[in-house]
């Protein structure tokens, strides 16, 4: 089999083509795009190569897209080491390798197609579609797959239908033994298993948290902080498992990252051995926005996208039949597929507004959300988010199988997950989103989105007073932003009562600007207090508009409540469920707007001491996205222990960095325990490493703050000393895509490939993926890497920090700061910072490495972050450099390499 295709790649270190007839050489940036522009071309992640010839339209024979097309549901790194992998080739040496590989590859994926591959059914349909959308595959693939001799089942066909259950008896209550907590962690940590002290220890304190309740609003609440290494997942699994085991009841296991909700999967498998057994025991839960909606998913492929969102759709329906549990986001989906289409339509086909009909849907029995709700109603372990925790807690329908109990793995996370879901903003964009559900699209919009009257007209056929509600409903939310909103704003031409709310906040928000960040192009922002005139007046006609939304709201749900009540003669179980999820989804759209009224109420009024209250212009680079009026929590913990931690009977609040740089009281405050009648029981174990041996923390003292060229030497000689297996960590996003144009030609001379987060276009996920597979990469990040990376071994060995991480000053940490103790709060946050990114560097027992800080004035208040025994040395760059060296050629065996 050939094909009549050149194979292009481009690396930050040149740009190579392979030709058909087998002839390969380098060429020039400018030659590669006029080839790609004229020529169909077989490459590896278009958006990443076109970024690297500045060509961001490129376009060809994506390989990855057809292993997408050919096995669904499949993960494979997106590298042309992991494509050597799963097409069983060598792979490529070099980069001037690449290219002829590609080729190579693309005639071995797809001679998959010559027999009954596992995903064969359904291809020939999905490329006769691709074939009409122009898919540059689409001829390939036709010419080679043969129409079946029998019909394909269609995706909607195929998926399996969810039945109903009957409730689940509320849990037994039931006393964990130790002596059955020891055992069931012997049984999960395996027979020929170290016996660990410190992780038996922690196994039989999490127990605590299974003991029956014995006050109400007063859980069983127990707070252990173990180190690294302790073995803290099997730790609680242990009792957790057990207590479901004998209660007959449900635990929830709650993360913060998409990375420790898979470890959790995979250690189902020491829980539960028989895969079909685990997929009833063990569910994993998520926000409905990451499950792919197949009322969305069927209008899509039905006319409701174009261009390439179109084929993107196809893909994602080829992925639908094969998925295991319909997860988008961090599930069996590729995550570099939608950044191969820059997420062209991946986000409408998901709900990410509340439109759901529930049992008004075709496709509800079949519907993953739906199914997953069910499984977990059913599950002894469901591994969930702290994000979806809360938010069935607060406004969830599940109020029967409410769970009992949980555990809070990254529990140092909780305050924040608490902050963002309990916080309100009255934003341009939350306000046209609320408009838009429910009026329904603006005029000329494609796709299926409907408002409340048609999704709800056959209540409003059998309801008149519904039914007027629902018009009420329609008329009041005119009121609010429509599409244009921002560009009013800045032509000074703002239509309707809400709009010119965010022209007086625009305006007093620029007005106050006094460190310059309207000039430099940041976010700008201000307290909420001494409104000036133009704020205060048009707060009130703001209000009005608003209170006349909020009534039809609350009355419709009402109306509703008292439909299901009288049971009318068409409302079946289907229909029943379908209202109590508007209901549901009523109430929290009510919510949400009396939370803004509550805000207007503000302007010009008393302050409340519970919150934080200010004005804010979003901006990016100089350009404004959105604009409005926002309100924290000064203590979240507060709301969080009143809708979860006080309806639970027990609680397990877990973490390494739980007590974030301070005492215990830090952790009771920032968990929610100071709020509880009954004091929390605290456990805390040491790390087991050898933090003496294993690392050591050097603190560069010669790179001169704000200098970017010498930031940018600093790193490109690390990464080089250490050959690669470099995590790069930054607290501004300027400041990493600086550092990384100037040093990726270097490095990449070196043989050292960079990636680099904000800048690369490509999921973060999927650049951990790609780090961990390669120990000669090395990879640059913000925040999310800094406590959302597992990479053990040889893949991790260095870490650099631009600087200390001290926290934005913001309004909001302004106002937290002073109620904590002023700098003592800052302490403790850098503290916890630090010790999450030191935590990146050793993950097992025979891991080695460094730690740099590229920062003179690193305070010695601060340095206790890291773990007792660490070794912490001030050195200059030369130093840091020969130590990083020899410190690889002792891991390695071997004579330190030449100079950096």
């Amino acid at each position: 089999m050939t094909l009549p295709y050149p194979a292009l790649h481009a690396s930050h270190g040149g740009v190579w083509i392979a030709t058909p007839d087998g002839d390969c050489r380098a060429i020039s940036r400018g030659e590669a795009i006029r080839i790609a522009a004229d020529t169909p071309v077989i490459l590896l992640n278009a958006p990443l190569i076109g970024q690297r010839l500045g060509y961001a339209d490129l376009s060809g024979l994506d390989l990855l897209e057809l292993f997408a097309f050919l096995h669904p549901a499949r993960f494979m790194v997106p590298t042309p080491k992991g494509l050597a992998r799963v097409s069983g080739l060598e792979a490529p040496a070099n980069d001037a390798d690449i290219a002829p590989f590609l080729r190579a590859a693309a005639v071995k994926l797809l001679a998959v197609t010559e027999g009954n591959w596992p995903e064969r059914e359904g291809a020939w349909n999905a490329v006769q579609s691709l074939f009409r959308l122009r898919w540059p595959w689409g001829p390939a693939l036709s010419q080679r797959l043969a129409k079946p001799a029998q019909a394909e089942r269609w995706l909607f066909s195929k998926l399996p239908e969810w039945t109903e259950q009957p409730p689940r008896v509320a849990p037994r209550t039931v006393t964990l033994s130790d002596a059955d907590v020891a055992d069931r962690l012997a049984r999960l940590t395996g027979s020929g298993a170290e016996q660990r002290q410190g992780q038996r220890d922690y196994a039989a304190a999490a127990a605590g948290a299974f003991a029956p309740r014995d006050m109400r609003e007063s859980p069983n609440l127990v707070l252990a902080e173990a180190g690294t290494g302790i073995g803290k997942t099997l730790g609680y699994l242990a009792p957790a498992s057990l207590w479901a085991e004998q209660a007959g009841g449900a635990v929830w296991v709650s993360t913060f990252t998409k990375a420790l909700q898979r470890q959790l999967g995979h250690e189902g498998e020491r829980l539960v051995a028989d895969p079909e057994q685990r997929k009833k025991r063990i569910v994993t839960r998520k926000g409905r926005e990451n499950y792919v909606c197949l009322l969305n998913l069927e209008d899509a492929l039905q006319g409701g996208f174009a261009g390439r969102a179109a084929i993107l759709a196809q893909l994602v329906a080829r992925w639908a039949a094969y998925t295991a549990d319909g997860d988008m986001v961090g599930g069996d989906l590729p995550g570099w597929l939608p950044t191969l289409f820059r997420r062209n339509g991946s986000t409408a086909l998901t709900d990410r507004r509340g439109e759901c009909i529930y049992a008004g849907c075709p496709h509800y029995r079949k519907c993953f959300i739906e199914r997953a709700a069910r499984a977990s109603a059913d599950a002894d372990i469901v591994i969930a988010n702290h994000a979806l925790v809360m938010v069935n807690a607060a406004r969830g329908r599940e109020t029967a199988s409410r769970p009992t109990r949980y555990v809070f793995d990254e529990g140092h996370h909780l305050f924040d997950a608490a902050d963002a879901m309990f916080a309100a903003a009255l934003t341009g964009q939350e306000a046209i989103e609320i408009r838009r559900w429910v009026t329904g699209p603006e005029s000329g919009s494609r796709g299926r989105r409907r408002g409340l009257a048609a999704r709800l007209s056959d209540v409003a056929g059998y309801d008149e007073e519904g039914g007027r509600a629902i018009a009420e409903a329609v008329n009041a939310a005119q009121a609010l932003p429509s599409d244009g909103w921002l560009q009013r704003l800045n032509e000074g031409e703002p239509f309707g009562p809400v709009e010119h709310l965010l022209a007086a906040v625009r305006g007093l928000v620029y007005a106050r600007d006094v460190n310059g960040a309207a000039e430099a192009g940041y976010g700008l922002e201000t307290e909420l207090a001494e409104p000036d005139a133009a704020l205060v007046e048009a707060a009130g006609p703001a209000g009005e508009a608003l209170d006349a939304l909020l009534r039809p709201l609350v009355h419709l749900g009402r109306r509703l409540e008292a439909v299901l009540t009288e049971a009318p003669d068409w409302m079946d179980g289907p229909a029943r469920a379908r209202i109590e999820g508007a209901v549901a989804s009523l109430g929290w759209r009510a919510d949400t707007v009396g939370a803004w009224l509550a805000l207007i109420a503000r302007i010009g009024g008393p302050a409340d001491s519970a919150f934080v209250d200010w004005l804010a212009v979003d901006r990016v680079e100089g350009r404004e996205y959105d604009i409005g009026l926002h309100r924290h929590w000064l203590d979240p913990s507060k709301p969080f222990a009143e809708t979860v931690l006080k309806q639970a009977h027990g609680a397990l609040i877990t973490s390494a960095t739980l007590r974030a740089g301070g005492d215990w009281d830090v952790a009771e405050a920032r968990s929610g325990a100071v709020h509880l009648m009954r004091p929390p029981q605290r456990f805390s174990a040491v790390s087991p490493f050898n933090y003496a041996d294993q690392a050591e923390v050097l603190i560069v003292t010669d790179v001169k703050r704000g200098d970017t060229a010498a930031l940018a030497n600093a790193y490109a000689r690390l990464v080089v000393a250490a050959e690669g297996g470099t995590l790069g960590l930054f607290t501004a996003i300027r400041r990493l895509r600086a550092v990384h144009a100037r040093i990726a030609d270097r490095l990449a001379r070196e043989g050292l490939p960079l990636l680099a987060q904000h800048v690369d276009p490509i999921d973060t996920g999927t650049l951990v993926d790609i780090f961990r597979d390669d120990p000669r990469a090395s990879l640059l990040g913000t925040d999310a890497l800094r406590d959302g990376v597992d990479v053990p071994g040889d893949s991790l060995r260095l870490v650099v920090m631009e600087g200390i991480p001290w926290p934005k000053p913001s309004v909001l940490h302004a106002a937290r700061r002073l109620a904590g103790g002023g700098t003592a709060y800052d302490d403790r946050i850098v503290r916890a910072r630090l010790a999450q990114a030191f935590g990146r560097l050793i993950r097992r027992a025979d891991d080695r490495g460094t730690f740099v800080l590229l920062s003179a004035a690193s305070p010695s208040r601060l340095l206790d972050a890291f773990p007792p025994g660490t070794r912490v040395t001030r050195v200059t760059l030369d130093q840091a450099v020969d130590r990083v060296r020899l410190s690889l050629a002792s891991k390695l065996g071997q004579e330190a390499p030449a100079n950096a």
